[in-house]
C-alpha cells in the first residue's frame, strides 16, 4: 500500500467517525447505575440491614420481547410463598414518625403526595418480586433531599408496585422509585460501589415498566421458587390473602386480526398472554395488528410473548421458543416464562392492622394515576366484566386486505386492436374499503390491557 493510499484510508475513516459522532449527538447514552441484589445503597432513606425488605438472591432475569411493558403484562412480577418480602406496617411508622419529618416530606415529594397521605398511600402498595432487571428512576436521601438517579435494579429485588404496576419503593431501603424517562435503547450501565455485573445479566433482558391503562384489583405472580405455581395477589395486600393458580394451563392466543395494537395487547393479558413486539419502540395504540406469531389457536403457558405485527411497520417473531430478544433486531423465536392460569380472585382488602375504609378519591394523588374508573377486570382466563363490557371490534373483512385489492385481477381484458381502448378500471380502487375494521380513534394510543395480571 503506497502512503498516499494508506492517507487516503485514515482521512475516510475519520470522516466517517465524525458522522457517527454526529449523529449519537441528538441521542446520547443515559448513564444507569447498577443496584444489584444484597448490596446496601451508599444513602438510602431507610437503614437496609434493619429487615425492611428481603430480596431473593437466586432469580435470574427472564427474556423480554419488547424492552417497555406495561405494569399488568402477564409474568413481569413474581412471589413466593413468603410473604413477608417487605415490612410496609413498619415503613409506615418510620415515615410517619416525627422525628423523621424531613425525610418525610422528601420521600412524598418524589411520589407527588403530602405527607398526611403517606399512610394511604402505602395501603394501596403490592410487594413483589422483580423477574427482570428493572430500569427506574432511583432515590439516594442526601442533605435532606431526595437525590434522584437512573439505575437498574436486579431480577429478585423485593419493592412494591402501586395500582398501575409501576415500581414505587425499594423495599429494602425504603427508597422511592420512579419510571425510567430514557430511551431503554440508549443506556451505559454503570456497575460500581460494590455492584458487580452479576450473573445471568443481559442486555436484552433489561426492562422498563409504563403504567397500566386502569387501576388493578389484583396482580398474577409467578412463583420464583416454583414457576409452575401462580399467586393471585390482591392489590394493597401483603401476601395473607394470596391464591394460587396452576401456572401450567395452556392459554389460547385470540384471534387479533384487525384489532388495534392496544386492544390486541388488552386481549392477551385477559388471556394470561403478554404482547411482545420488535424494535426499540412499541407501536403506537391505535397500530392495527395484521397477525400473530403464534397464530390465532396456538395453546401458551401463562405469561408468554405473542408477538404482534402492525401494519406500516413491525415484524413479528415465535412466542414459543426459548431464546432472548434483542431491541431493535428482531427477537429469535420464543421464550420460558411459567405457564397457568390465576384461580379464585381474591379480596382487595387492606393489609392486617391498616385500615381498608380509606375513601379512595385520594387515589389521585397518586403519581401516574389514571383518569379513567378502577378496573373491573378478573384474573387472566376468568369471566371479566370489564371485559364484556368492552365494545367488540367487528371481525376482519372476508375481503382481500389492501395490499392484495383486485385491481389488476378485476380489470377487463384488453379488447381487439381494432377497437379504442376502454377507459381505466375502478372496480376495485384502493380506497373502496377501509384499510381497517373500526375507526383509530376507537382505541387511544395511550390504552391497554385492563386485566389485573401483571408480569
Amino acid at each position: 500500500m503506497t502512503l498516499r493510499a494508506f492517507m487516503h484510508r485514515i482521512a475516510v475513516l475519520a470522516v466517517f467517525s465524525l458522522l457517527l459522532s454526529g449523529c449519537e449527538k441528538g441521542n446520547p447514552l443515559t448513564v444507569v447505575k447498577a443496584v444489584a441484589v444484597g448490596v446496601p445503597s451508599l444513602a438510602p432513606f431507610f437503614e437496609e440491614n434493619s429487615g425492611l425488605g428481603e430480596d431473593a438472591a437466586a432469580v435470574r432475569a427472564q427474556p423480554v420481547r419488547g424492552s417497555l411493558q406495561q405494569g399488568d403484562t402477564p409474568g413481569l412480577y413474581g412471589g413466593s410463598k413468603k410473604p413477608t418480602i417487605c415490612d410496609v406496617t413498619r415503613l409506615e411508622r418510620f415515615l410517619t414518625d416525627p422525628r423523621n419529618h424531613a425525610k418525610a416530606q422528601a420521600w412524598a415529594g418524589v411520589l407527588h403526595i403530602a405527607t398526611d397521605e403517606i399512610p394511604e398511600y402505602l395501603d394501596r402498595l403490592t410487594p413483589v418480586l422483580l423477574r427482570h432487571d428493572t430500569l427506574v428512576k432511583n432515590h439516594d436521601y442526601k442533605k435532606e433531599k431526595a437525590a434522584p438517579y437512573n439505575s437498574l435494579i436486579q431480577a429478585g429485588i423485593a419493592i412494591l408496585v402501586d395500582e398501575q404496576g409501576l415500581p414505587a419503593v425499594k423495599c429494602s431501603c425504603g427508597n422511592p422509585l420512579r419510571p425510567f424517562e430514557g430511551d431503554t435503547g440508549r443506556i451505559s450501565v454503570q456497575f460500581e460501589d460494590g455492584n458487580k455485573k452479576w450473573a445471568g445479566y443481559e442486555r436484552e433482558s433489561v426492562v422498563a415498566v409504563k403504567p397500566a391503562p386502569r387501576k388493578l384489583e389484583r396482580v398474577a405472580l409467578v412463583d420464583v421458587q416454583e414457576p409452575s405455581r401462580g399467586i393471585d395477589r390482591p392489590v394493597g395486600t401483603t401476601g395473607e390473602k394470596d391464591t394460587p393458580f396452576d401456572a401450567q394451563r395452556r392459554r389460547t392466543v385470540p384471534d387479533l386480526a384487525g384489532r388495534s395494537f392496544a386492544q390486541a395487547a388488552r386481549e392477551l393479558v385477559a388471556a394470561g398472554l403478554a404482547a411482545g413486539y420488535a424494535g426499540r419502540r412499541a407501536p403506537s395504540g391505535d397500530a392495527k395488528v395484521t397477525a400473530t406469531d403464534p397464530p390465532a389457536g396456538t395453546e401458551l403457558p401463562f405469561g408468554r410473548y405473542v408477538m404482534l405485527t402492525v401494519a406500516g411497520g413491525g415484524t413479528s417473531a415465535s412466542g414459543g421458543g426459548t431464546g432472548p430478544t434483542t431491541t431493535p433486531p428482531p427477537p429469535p423465536s420464543g421464550v420460558t416464562p411459567p405457564s397457568g392460569a390465576p384461580g379464585s380472585s381474591g379480596s382487595s382488602s387492606g393489609r392486617p392492622g391498616t385500615s381498608s375504609s380509606k375513601p379512595p378519591s385520594s387515589s389521585s394523588a397518586k403519581p401516574g394515576g389514571s383518569p379513567s374508573p378502577p378496573s373491573s377486570s378478573t384474573a387472566p382466563g376468568s369471566p371479566s366484566p370489564e371485559r364484556s363490557s368492552m365494545r367488540p371490534s367487528p371481525p376482519p373483512s372476508p375481503a382481500s386486505p389492501p395490499t392484495r385489492a383486485p385491481v389488476t385481477s378485476s380489470a377487463p381484458a384488453q379488447p381487439p386492436p381494432s377497437l379504442p381502448p376502454p377507459p381505466p378500471s375502478t372496480s376495485a380502487p384502493l380506497t373502496s374499503r377501509p384499510a381497517t375494521s373500526e375507526p383509530a380513534t376507537s382505541e387511544p394510543a395511550t390504552d391497554g390491557p385492563s386485566t389485573t395480571v401483571a408480569t
